[in-house]
């Protein structure tokens, strides 16, 4: 039997880790990014309980206004933090709008 708990963590810590080597590495779009948002599907239906919705889509929001930030501008590493901030924003959304959609459905069904 699969334990969604620990599917779900191990999917959260592979999604980061992906995100880290692949911006630090430099590698572009394609199947990084369908790996990235299948993960990001599983965290959102796994690890973000009720009780952690809102700072889960508070947190979301502050990654996307960091990754709006132009951060080549910083040398040496800028490049570099662009990258994972992107990838971060490929990783999450979909877990935010699986989040988002959680918390919708909670209100208008009255739970």
């Amino acid at each position: 039997m699969i334990d969604h708990e620990k599917f779900g963590a191990w999917s959260f810590i592979a999604g980061v880790v992906i995100v880290i080597l692949a911006s630090l590495l430099s590698i572009e779009a394609g199947l990084l990014t369908g790996v990235l948002i299948l993960l990001g599907l599983v965290v959102g239906l796994l690890n973000v309980e009720d009780k952690d919705t809102t700072h889960f889509l508070v947190a979301v929001i502050a990654l996307a206004a960091a990754g709006n930030a132009n951060l080549d501008t910083v040398p040496l590493v800028g490049a570099q933090l662009q990258n994972i901030l992107k990838n971060i924003g490929i990783f999450v959304a979909p877990a935010a709008v699986i989040v988002a959609l959680k918390a919708v459905y909670e209100m208008a069904s009255g739970k």
